[in-house]
């Protein structure tokens, strides 16, 4: 039995599903599993380095629908070319990163060959689709013909109930996990701490794409109150968006621009780094519309590098982390709560410190990937 993973998020493409994917087929037999990836910049020498079998293929379109010549014209294409793939390869199983597209390919090549497949839910896939008729109609054919929905949490595999009792049956839950050995803690380095301009800080950091759903906005409203408490407070964001000048004009119209910095482009190994060296690690998500944080990956790296995290009430944060002892849960849409959870947090050093240790410890039993690779190969049909 061979599986082919039809994915258009797959590295060198940075994202939490693509790495997500990545980190799991790749601990896979190599004989059993190979990939087919969208098409991104240096895909190449990525693919010439990994110990996985990838293809490549443009499955990115502007229209998923059936209603649209063009959404009709992308599946049709992406159909034979799969079609060719499983030929060449062997293909008895197939695995689709998401409902919307992979799915409806999926779907289209069970329908015409009936080769089973299974499929990715992430949560905020379903909570967009839920917007347009269309996409939810073709996600109720994609769901009714799988023969298993493998979901990121627990708050998915609910989302997916919605659609009947048939598909909450088909329902199973692999969370994303963490490479322990790279996502490790380190002492304080003054040096690396000099590099980044974060000596002599109290550092908060988030990590993750600058959109309205991860919250970055509301921490930054919160750093006025939270400045009073604690003067040297720096609010470092990693990463990039279309939310980055908005951001940037919030933080100098409450006059805290020089308590938050923005890091937009580093390397994997320079944002372990700032994991390892921040204070208190904070994803202040919450829902905007239908669109909800599926799982939050950054919280568990940054339990891995032994750092506290607080976490905002919203999709599936609540699953990568223990209440109390390895973080807090705290809702995210109200600056005065992220403000007060914040100042809290860092009054007591020795408790800080005992909740890094204690998302470390959760981290390495739970949610290491060499651990997760194993329950995968348990829970695939």
């Amino acid at each position: 039995m061979k599986t082919l993973l039809i994915t258009e998020n797959f590295p060198p493409k940075s994202g939490g599903s693509g790495r997500w994917f990545w980190e799991l087929y790749s601990r896979l037999p190599h004989t059993e599993y190979s990939v087919v990836a969208g098409l991104w910049q240096d895909t190449e020498s990525f693919d010439a380095n990994a110990n996985l079998s990838i293809s490549r293929y443009n499955l990115s379109s502007t229209e998923w629908g059936f209603a649209s010549i063009k959404g009709v014209l992308f599946y049709i294409k992406t159909f034979w070319h799969i079609r060719k793939l499983i030929k060449q390869q062997n293909i008895t199983n197939l695995h689709c990163g998401r409902v919307l597209p992979e799915g409806v390919m999926a779907w289209l090549i069970n329908l015409m060959t009936g080769i089973p497949y299974s499929c990715y839910v992430h949560g905020e896939d379903l909570e967009t689709a839920a917007s347009s008729r269309e996409q939810q109609f073709i996600c109720k054919l994609v769901i009714k013909r799988a023969t298993q929905i493998i979901c990121n949490s627990q708050n998915s595999a609910n989302l997916v109930a919605k659609f009947g009792e048939a598909a909450r049956l088909k329902a199973v839950v692999l969370h994303p996990g963490v490479d322990s050995s790279r996502f490790v803690p380190a002492e304080p380095n003054a040096q690396t701490r000099t590099n980044l301009g974060w000596l002599d800080k109290k550092v908060v950091l988030t990590v993750g794409r600058l959109q309205a759903r991860k919250g970055q906005d509301m921490m930054i409203r919160a750093l006025p109150a939270i400045k009073k408490e604690i003067p040297n407070i720096l609010y470092a964001v990693v990463g990039d968006g279309d939310c980055l000048h908005m951001l940037q004009n919030l933080a100098s119209e409450l006059g805290v621009e020089d308590n938050v910095q923005f890091l937009r482009e580093i390397t994997d190994q320079q944002m372990i780094q700032c994991y390892q060296q921040c204070d208190l690690f904070i994803l202040p998500n919450r829902t905007i519309g239908q669109d909800i944080e599926g799982f939050g990956m950054v919280l568990v790296e940054a339990q891995s590098c032994g750092k506290p995290v607080i976490a905002g009430d919203s999709g599936g944060t609540r699953e990568t982390l223990v209440e109390g002892e390895t973080g807090l849960i705290i809702d995210a849409t109200k600056p005065e709560s992220i403000a007060s959870a914040v100042a809290n947090i860092f009054t007591d050093e020795q408790n800080l410190k005992k909740m890094g240790s204690k998302g470390r410890e959760h981290v390495v039993h739970r949610l290491d990937w060499k651990a997760l690779a194993q329950s995968a190969k348990e829970l695939f049909v």
